[in-house]
């Protein structure tokens, strides 16, 4: 390995370290606890150090955000050969928690915790990369699409569906990544988020309308 290589190599591993440093630091304090120099003091370097690789706190926030979205996209295009669309929208249904319940501090910090929207807003307006972003969002109503197209959810807005879909299974994640369900007695079973999730694929079951022909 050259002298170049292995410096690369270690610019790399420092960056993915502060990113793993923040995103634990965004869970224990909060996105608006948590500054530079605290990141900067977990992983023993300088605050300069940290603003090497990124501009600001809100650059940090979208490097988390965009790596979780990437690894979410991960578990979407192992969907790909489902090739009937209401078949395929089920699925995405179920893979989505499970990225949820297997990626429970990505899933929080990309949906649940608090933090300043506007972040991600500045980025897109300076035409940074956020296109695992809408990527995500897109397989699910294209997928929709699809399915009106073959006489699923006749007369329906895909993209008012898809958000719908979205907002109860998004639900279904946040109450289980927050362990909202273990207090009350008759929601403590076992596999509840993935048989709540099926559920949710019985009620879009039964609201098409007109079987594909």
């Amino acid at each position: 390995m050259t002298i170049s290589n292995r410096k690369e190599r270690q610019k790399e591993e420092l960056k993915a370290k502060i990113l793993q440093t923040a995103k634990a630091l965004f869970m224990e304090r909060g996105y608006e606890e948590t500054s530079i120099r605290n990141i900067a003091e977990r992983i023993e370097y300088s605050p300069t150090t940290i603003y090497l690789y990124f501009k600001d706190k809100d650059d940090i926030f979208y490097a988390l955000h965009r790596e979780g979205f990437v690894l979410l996209n991960q578990y979407f295009r192992a969907l790909g050969h489902v090739e009937d669309p209401f078949e395929r929208l089920k699925a995405i249904a179920k893979a989505y928690v499970t990225f949820a319940l297997e990626n429970g501090e990505f899933y929080d910090l990309m949906f649940i915790i608090r933090s300043p929207m506007n972040a991600l807003e500045k980025e897109k307006k300076e035409e940074l990369d956020w296109e695992e972003g809408d990527r995500a969002f897109g397989f699910l109503v294209n997928t929709i699409e699809e399915c009106i197209a073959k006489g699923y959810f006749k007369g329906m807005n895909a993209e008012v569906l898809a958000f719908t879909t979205w907002s109860m299974v998004h639900g279904i994640c946040s109450l289980e990544i927050r362990n909202r369900c273990s207090v009350v007695s008759e929601l403590n079973q076992p596999n509840l988020a993935m048989r709540a999730c099926e559920m949710v694929n019985e009620i879009l079951n039964r609201m098409h309308t007109v079987s594909p022909s």
